[in-house]
């Protein structure tokens, strides 16, 4: 019984150390990307808005609102789909290994098109989407005002175009309607991937455009990259950090390991209050592009 009670003390001052656990600091996270949102998944109330309402382009990150309207098309994913040349031009690099037309399964390239972020497997979901692409991207549209994204707007389903533009608060609303998908989440934290066409039959490997993926200790739910000149280094990921899962949004960031260095900070800071430092370089490009939208703006104008 001696041996006992400092034991039983001991586990007392533990239990009360983790309840008086202070809440969180929003000062103590600082991060390179320019814009970001933080929240807990199926949470709207953010735990960290970093100009969060700024309306901005969104590059690839697009590929998850396409990725919802497909899902909820309900067209059978183990269709097989012929790959279309482009009826408009793409307006930034398209390059694609895919030969026009080749076959692939629809589930194949929503899979191809969020992991590894192929902009022809997401042109070739909108081509066969019923009415056809142009219906497409009303639907993308017609989502986002049902899901309450009302700074949001779409004009291609791949995110080439730098007029798909949004908001990390409005983003946060699309990552909590795309894990309804377990399909979404699957495809986009997929590692590695050989997709097998057919007419003709030929192969192509593909990787997942995050890191994080291959680390177990991130527990990765969903992600998605992106990039254009317009709207630098993004990333959406749901993760599980300190017991929970969260959506971390990060727009804009300098440094091509910025967005992955953020994830970082945002672990960082919900385990311990603080997130450290961000680099001098990633400073000066988020007070260039802070002048910038202030010029424009403000928190930034919807393009028409």
């Amino acid at each position: 019984m001696r041996l006992m009670l400092p034991l039983l003390l001991v586990l007392a001052m533990l239990a009360g150390a983790v309840q008086a656990k202070p809440p969180l600091n929003p000062d103590g996270l600082s991060l390179a990307s320019v814009n970001a949102a933080v929240a807990y998944l199926g949470e709207t109330e953010l735990l960290h808005d970093k100009h969060a309402d700024r309306v901005v382009p969104i590059a690839s990150l697009t590929k998850v609102m396409t990725a919802l309207v497909v899902m909820e098309s309900g067209e059978p994913l183990n269709e097989w789909l012929e790959i279309y040349p482009r009826h408009i031009p793409a307006e930034a690099n398209a390059y694609s290994r895919i030969r026009k037309g080749s076959e692939l399964r629809r589930r194949d390239l929503l899979r191809i098109a969020l992991m590894s972020s192929e902009n022809l497997a997401a042109y070739t979901l909108a081509r066969h989407h019923p009415g056809g692409y142009d219906q497409f991207v009303a639907d993308m549209n017609a989502v986002a005002g049902r899901l309450g994204m009302t700074r949001s707007r779409f004009v291609d389903p791949t995110g080439l175009s730098a007029g798909n533009q949004s908001t990390a608060a409005d983003l946060v609303l699309l990552a909590n309607a795309a894990m309804k998908y377990p399909e979404i989440g699957d495809y986009s934290n997929t590692r590695y991937f050989t997709a097998r066409f057919r007419g003709p039959r030929y192969s192509l490997a593909f990787g997942n455009t995050n890191v994080l993926v291959h680390r177990g200790s991130w527990d990765v739910a969903l992600t998605k990259t992106g990039f254009l000149d317009e709207a630098g280094r993004c990333l959406m990921m749901i993760s599980r950090m300190e017991g929970k899962p969260v959506v971390t949004v990060l727009l804009d960031s300098f440094g091509s390991r910025s967005p992955i260095g953020d994830a970082g900070r945002v672990k960082r800071w919900l385990a311990t209050g603080d997130s450290g430092r961000v680099a001098g370089a990633a400073k000066q490009y988020e007070q260039k592009k802070n002048a910038h939208h202030a010029a424009v703006g403000g928190t930034g104008a919807m393009a028409q």
